[in-house]
């Protein structure tokens, strides 16, 4: 079962290709259904500068939003951590606890 991360984000394939390293496992595409002599088949499909992909939080980029499904790039290195963070403004947002108090009527009721 595919695994939802905590948090990605979407970016062009044209900003992703613009680091030196980029590589694509186009192998991990999404398929696509297509009709073929009117049959319904599935295809990968072909990325374009246009297409997005998802950041995760632990820097691997997917074909979805799951973490662990299509990876595309998964050469997680510091150039690419460093990439990330200078040229896609990546960062992970840091969710703080919130406490939730009880209203008065609450607690009144409570007493």
């Amino acid at each position: 079962m595919a695994t939802m991360g905590k948090y990605c984000k979407a970016y062009s394939l044209k900003k992703l290709r613009q680091f030196q390293q980029w590589t694509e496992n186009s192998e991990n595409m999404t398929k696509e259904k297509q009709e073929v002599d009117g049959k319904e088949v599935e295809v990968k499909r072909v990325l374009t500068d246009d297409d997005f992909l998802y950041l995760q939080e632990n820097y691997v980029v997917t074909d979805g939003i799951f973490k662990d499904k299509n990876i595309i790039f998964d050469n997680v290195t510091p150039e690419w951590k460093e990439f990330c963070h200078k040229i896609l403004a990546f960062e992970i947002p840091v969710y703080e606890a919130v406490q939730v108090q009880a209203s008065e009527s609450q607690n009144k009721s409570n007493s």
